[in-house]
């Protein structure tokens, strides 16, 4: 059976709530995770982006540009920590560059 809150919590305290017991994360992370790559890598990259899946804690990122691909390679590490300060959690812990 479903616990049941008291009228005082925010709405905010909902929502997680609502997330945790439905377990909906995966998915809002899914979605925060594209709209994260757009924003922090900008346009350049973006032009040559196809497609980014985010499955457990691996970031897929499909790219037709191979050199833009190598170039990325040189830096994941500094993109997985940028991705995770915009989560303020630990969401990512691999990239592969496709």
């Amino acid at each position: 059976m479903a616990k049941r809150l008291n009228n005082e919590n925010s709405v905010g305290d909902v929502l997680k709530h609502i997330i945790q017991a439905n377990k909906l994360q995966p998915g809002i992370d899914q979605i925060t995770v594209k709209e994260t790559w757009i924003s922090l890598m900008g346009n350049g990259v973006n032009s040559y982006t196809k497609e980014v899946t985010l499955r457990k804690n691996t970031l897929y990122v499909e790219l037709t540009s191979a050199v833009l691909r190598q170039e990325l390679s040189y830096g994941k590490e500094k993109i997985i920590r940028m991705i995770n300060e915009e989560f303020r959690r630990d969401v990512v812990k691999e990239i592969v560059f496709r």
